[in-house]
């Protein structure tokens, strides 16, 4: 699938709920779904910058040249936020994570209806995932 293609699942997906309380479940929902982090994979070095709530990130290559994401955060809605994007970008090349532009997240509201906090953690996520996607694409090169 491609990330625009994804996208447009959870904008689906989203949009059967009518309140934010819902969507949070769901978000709630995702994030114990989420295929974690290895514990040894949660160090410093693996923390996002700019979340107020820790959140760990691993990322690598696949051998078809697909980045592969794992994560976990110690927060709840936090580790459903990270499970989107990881479902989002998760099985896509370097170069088709820099160029998208991730439009499902004002789809859907999310970015309207988190803290001011989060937003920031929202966009630490974005970058720090598409900063690995740019050194990979470099090594690619």
């Amino acid at each position: 699938m491609t990330i625009n293609e994804i996208e447009d699942q959870i904008i689906e997906e989203f949009s059967v709920f009518d309140e934010w309380l819902d969507k949070y479940e769901y978000l709630i929902e995702l994030g114990n779904n989420l295929d974690i982090i290895d514990e040894n994979k949660k160090t410093p070095d693996n923390i996002i910058q700019g979340c107020q709530s820790r959140v760990w990130l691993d990322a690598s290559l696949s051998e078809n040249k697909t980045m592969i994401f794992k994560a976990d955060s110690d927060a709840i809605i936090t580790k459903g936020i990270i499970a989107l994007l990881i479902r989002v970008f998760n099985n896509q090349t370097p170069d088709e994570i820099l160029k998208s532009d991730l439009y499902f997240i004002d789809a859907i509201g999310l970015s309207a209806n988190l803290s001011p906090t989060r937003a920031n953690g929202l966009s630490a996520m974005i970058k720090q995932i598409k900063y690995y996607a740019l050194a990979f694409s470099k090594l690619n090169s």
